[in-house]
């Protein structure tokens, strides 16, 4: 069974890619899909996501939809699954970078708010 698709977007895993926004730099919360906000809050709350296949979903979008790999979001994701897979201290000031990001994207007013 085939599933048609229009040319400028794409689905892998159910997680829309938008041909047209990828690598953009220019990340709207509105066009963030819920699944993918719910894991990049969860990684910024109190009881991070425990599953790297789930960690690794938000840093791909994150990557393909942000700044690539300088993108915030992408690289605590990065971190987050090293961290899940070898159980080595994380990077304290690379998530202090993604909580200013993800405030400066809009998905809270203050840092505070994330956690």
């Amino acid at each position: 069974m085939s599933q048609q698709q229009r040319s400028d977007t794409v689905s892998i895993d159910a997680i829309p890619v938008d041909i047209d926004t990828t690598q953009s730099a220019e990340v709207d919360p509105a066009d963030v899909p819920d699944k993918i906000e719910s894991i990049t809050r969860g990684l910024a709350g109190e009881q991070p996501p425990t599953n790297p296949i789930v960690v690794l979903k938000a840093a791909r979008w994150w990557y393909l939809h942000g700044k690539g790999g300088t993108d915030p979001a992408f690289q605590w994701a990065i971190e987050w699954a090293r961290h899940l897979a070898t159980d080595t201290p994380s990077d304290v000031e690379r998530f202090d970078e993604f909580l200013e990001y993800l405030v400066s994207v809009g998905f809270a007013d203050d840092r505070h708010e994330l956690r």
